[in-house]
C-alpha cells in the first residue's frame, strides 16, 4: 500500500514538474494586423485620382497587438475588371481596354521593430507616360508572426 502511494506521487510529481515546464508564459499572437485608412490625411481613398507624371504621399496607420513586419505597396491596372477590392463604394469604370504600357508598382518597406503602432508614409511617383485609366492599389501588411491583412482599393490614373 505504501508503495502504491509512492509510486502516485511519484507520478504526481513527474506530471507537475513536466507541465510546469513546458508551459510558456509568452502570449500567443493570433491576431491579424490592421490597416486604417480613416486617419486624417489617409491617402489613397477608394476612387482618387493620380495624376501621370506627379508624385503623391501614400499614408495610412497600421496597429497589431503584439508588434508589426512590413507592408508592401502594389499598382497594377484594372483594364480587364477584375476585383481585389476589400471597400464597399463602387469606383466609375472605363470600358475594358488592352494594356499598352501599364503602371506596375511594388514595393516592400520595412517597419521599425518592436512596433505595434505605426504610421506609414511613402512617397510614390506616377509616371508622365503610362496608361491611363482604372488602377488598383494593394496595401499588404504583416506582423512579426507572419499574420498578413490587406486591402484593395480601386483608383484612376489620369
Amino acid at each position: 500500500m505504501k508503495r502504491t502511494r509512492l509510486y502516485y506521487g511519484l507520478l504526481l510529481l513527474t506530471a507537475i514538474t513536466f507541465y510546469s515546464c513546458s508551459r510558456d508564459d509568452q502570449q500567443t499572437d493570433t491576431a491579424y494586423p490592421e490597416i486604417d485608412l480613416g486617419i486624417s490625411g489617409a491617402f489613397p481613398q477608394q476612387c482618387s485620382i493620380l495624376e501621370r507624371g506627379r508624385t503623391f504621399t501614400f499614408r495610412a496607420r497600421f496597429t497589431d497587438n503584439m508588434a508589426l513586419g512590413s507592408y508592401s505597396l502594389d499598382i497594377h491596372h484594372n483594364f480587364d475588371h477584375h476585383t481585389h477590392s476589400t471597400e464597399v463604394k463602387v469606383c466609375d469604370e472605363e470600358g475594358v481596354k488592352a494594356p499598352v504600357k501599364p503602371m506596375l508598382f511594388i514595393k516592400d518597406y520595412p517597419i521599425p521593430a518592436g512596433a505595434a503602432d505605426y504610421t506609414a508614409t511613402a512617397e510614390i511617383a506616377v509616371p508622365v507616360d503610362v496608361d491611363p485609366g482604372d488602377y488598383h492599389f494593394m496595401i499588404r501588411l504583416t506582423d512579426k508572426e507572419g499574420w498578413q491583412t490587406m486591402k484593395g482599393i480601386s483608383i484612376k490614373i489620369i
